[in-house]
């Protein structure tokens, strides 16, 4: 909750609760929809998912992308998320969006990212996002507040 209060990108650790404030690059996102749905408490559950990852820093996790342990298992139990994330493999790098269903990758600019958007396959739903390192509503929040 508190990322949301402070309006700003951070980093967590622990449960959440210790956030470290970053400041992330200006990127577009492609966001693959592959029209199945994926549960959470199953992926969870799974005797397949590991819980032994190692504790990642800040600037490994920018220098590799870290990963997602989810990944695996929701590849095993569905193919389409896979099929997905396969194709968008052949274009970048592709991550799984905590447990899925969509997956999504980066792109540097708005037109790079909707030239991709174009060619995802008919049979899945897609669409393009702005990253954002700054809520607009925080913005507009601290400005509102400088005026009164």
């Amino acid at each position: 909750m508190p990322v949301f209060i402070r309006g700003s990108s951070a980093w967590a650790e622990g449960v959440g609760e210790r956030l470290t404030p970053v400041s992330l690059p200006e990127a577009w996102y492609v966001i693959i929809y592959p029209g199945v749905g994926v549960s959470t408490q199953e992926v969870f559950q799974s005797p397949e998912l590991t819980r032994n990852s190692p504790l990642i820093t800040i600037r490994a996790f920018f220098q590799t992308g870290g990963r997602n342990d989810c990944e695996p298992v929701v590849r095993a139990r569905s193919p389409e998320v896979a099929s997905a994330l396969d194709w968008l493999t052949r274009e970048g790098s592709a991550r799984l969006t905590g447990t899925g269903s969509c997956v999504f990758t980066a792109r540097a600019s708005a037109a790079d990212a909707e030239r991709l958007a174009a060619r995802v396959p008919d049979r899945w739903m897609s669409f393009v996002a702005r990253g954002l390192d700054t809520s607009p509503v925080h913005e507009q929040l601290r400005l509102r507040g400088r005026r009164t």
